[in-house]
């Protein structure tokens, strides 16, 4: 026998459906149990594991350097603890209080507002294959450092001769996809929250240890100085933008990942400690990661600002010829450990992504998960090749200037994501009102920053977030010249 949960409308969900004729009524109507994590440590755990990847290791640490060290890191814990907090409480309320994923939380609450489901699927759809891309690429960094050859991956030209070879790109790719297949495979409990309770510390550990490694280099207390002393002298509204943008690829908001974990969060685990705690986790990782990265590459580079915004180059060029001068069995450990950091980094965060379109399938066409996961998972296959082959067999495809790969990232982060927010942040503020969400998060405690949240949800969010999409799209324009 099926076991069936019964939505119950309490005199609070009463109150606020009668004030929206055109919201989605509440029934009795029994649904199939969803899956859900087995305990709050579960769920934070899995949701900074989303959190933390790619964006956290690599994205920030490149940022932090390109917009001035200690400045940039100052505006995004601001962010982090407003814009960010708000955000992310408010997707995983949704996804609590609906029990289902993007693509039907927002039309359960409000049927005129079903499109901003839809467009919140779009997200990952289009960001899981090329993230997967360029889990490959660390995969290749990986295997490389593992295998002894960390010498090679510290040549002139190896990063450049990969990305262009015209089938390793896809092997790695296809091998990462699958990697994370298997364990979304297994499902909320014995798939996600296993592996997210191993991956989490397993990265809190090598992130503590590389970086104390590397802070051992002769000259590295002027490049911890750079990274965590503001300079108010370099802030400027790029800086700012950087932040907030970095905010969204970080903490995976906009995306329909916080309402899919949401949606398996129980009843009985108070949303908002969560939260703080999956924004320590986050930061924390962020932070970190820095400080592995930005001062030994303010040593090597001599504080050039060329070197310091080159981006992927501090990852995947500089770092290997770091690793390179500790000599073939030093460099071979440390850049291994990092390569795997960074790998386990890239997973969660892909698990996270493909858990939910594999969520959003499910809920869509009423299929089965292993159904669902299969299809996801050939879907993903079938949509990474052109990035994967972006830079060698496709390299001469070029949409607005941009590779087939930076074209999606910029579709995904800078467009459809700060639309999202914007739009969420309006549903929720003048659609179906603040005390829907602030109703939930209630329903085991007092939400101690309820004021604060409806403010920012209702003005300075979109406000914000406006200025960031805007901003955004005049810059690729050439509109814009700070």
């Amino acid at each position: 026998m099926e076991d069936y949960n019964v939505e119950i409308i309490t005199a609070q969900e009463s109150e606020t459906s009668s004030k929206s004729t055109e919201s989605a009524p509440l029934n009795f109507a029994p649904v199939k149990k969803r899956s859900s994590f087995t305990s709050k440590i579960g769920f934070v755990l899995a949701a900074a594991g989303s959190a933390v990847g790619l964006g956290n290791i690599w994205r920030f640490p490149y940022l932090a350097a390109k917009y001035g060290g200690g400045i940039f890191i100052l505006t995004y814990i601001i962010l982090a603890v407003t814009f960010g907090f708000v955000l992310m409480i408010a997707e995983i309320a949704i996804g609590r209080k609906t029990g289902v994923s993007a693509i039907n939380a927002f039309k359960k609450l409000n049927r005129k507002w079903g499109f901003l489901g839809v467009l919140c699927a779009i997200i990952p759809i289009i960001i899981l294959p090329y993230y997967s891309v360029i889990g490959g690429w660390v995969g290749k960094y990986f295997v490389t450092f593992l295998s002894g050859a960390g010498a090679q991956a510290a040549t002139d030209g190896f990063f450049n001769a990969f990305i262009t070879s015209p089938w390793q790109p896809l092997v790695f790719f296809a091998a990462f996809v699958t990697v994370v297949f298997v364990i979304v495979l297994f499902g909320v409990e014995k798939g996600v929250e296993k592996t997210s309770k191993f991956l989490m510390p397993a990265l809190v550990i090598l992130t503590i240890g590389v970086t104390i490694y590397t802070l051992t280099m002769p000259g590295s207390a002027e490049g911890v100085k750079y990274y965590f002393l503001p300079d108010f002298s370099k802030f400027s509204i790029k800086t700012l933008l950087g932040a907030l943008g970095q905010l969204f690829y970080s903490m995976s908001l906009a995306m329909g990942i916080m309402i899919t974990y949401g949606s398996y969060m129980k009843k009985d685990n108070r949303i908002e400690s969560s939260v703080h705690q999956i924004e320590i986790f986050d930061t924390g990782i962020a932070l970190l990661a820095g400080l592995m990265i930005v001062p030994v590459s303010y040593v090597f580079s001599g504080g050039s600002p060329e070197t310091l915004g080159q981006g992927p180059g501090l990852m995947f060029v500089s770092l290997p010829k770091v690793f390179a001068t500790f000599g073939p069995v030093g460099g071979g450990i440390l850049g291994g450990l990092f390569f795997a950091l960074v790998l386990f980094a890239a997973l969660t965060s892909a698990i996270s992504l493909m858990e939910t379109v594999i969520s959003i399938v499910m809920d869509k066409f009423k299929l089965s998960r292993r159904k669902s996961c299969l299809i996801t998972y050939i879907g993903t296959l079938l949509l990474g090749i052109p990035s994967a082959l972006g830079f060698g067999v496709l390299s001469k495809v070029s949409i607005g200037g941009m590779t087939i790969l930076d074209m999606f990232d910029f579709l995904s982060n800078s467009v459809l994501m700060p639309v999202a927010a914007f739009l969420t942040c309006i549903f929720i503020g003048y659609v179906i009102k603040c005390r829907t969400i602030t109703d939930e998060i209630e329903l085991n405690g007092k939400f101690a920053m309820k004021k604060f949240f409806n403010v920012m949800v209702k003005y300075i969010c979109p406000l914000g977030i406006a200025a960031i999409l805007i901003t955004a799209i005049l810059d690729v324009a050439g509109v814009l010249a700070f």
